[in-house]
């Protein structure tokens, strides 16, 4: 069984979406984190290289989120948990994308994707 590190409510502007209103106004996205590890390695030589750094994950995320534009938020998930098996220690990863300004025409409170990624 794997440990769980969770990072909640990363944010950033992007300009992701279909809509030129969307790729020209940006809007803010929210990123939920679970990096799926063992952290043993890491707890019994009290040893940062053998876990998940997870203020640089947190950079990362947020770099993908501010970075090139993509048309749907099941691509921005991919390509942060791409980044986030990237990392050695890391052997799945859940992400969560929110997008709570959506362009939708009723009331709601959120639009999220989840996606629950592992090393192939």
């Amino acid at each position: 069984m794997l440990d769980r590190v969770s990072l909640r409510g990363l944010r950033a502007r992007g300009h992701h979406g279909v809509f030129e209103r969307e790729r020209i106004e940006g809007q803010t996205f929210v990123v939920d984190l679970v990096l799926y590890l063992d952290t043993r390695p890491a707890a019994s030589g009290d040893d940062l290289t053998r876990t998940a750094h997870y203020g640089i994950v947190a950079e990362e995320v947020t770099a993908i989120i501010a970075g090139e534009p993509v048309d749907l938020i099941e691509t921005l998930a991919q390509r942060i948990a791409d980044q986030c098996l990237k990392h050695e220690a890391v052997e799945e990863v859940e992400v969560t994308v929110h997008k709570p300004d959506a362009p939708i025409t009723v009331p709601f409170d959120d639009v999220t994707i989840t996606i629950h990624r592992g090393r192939a």
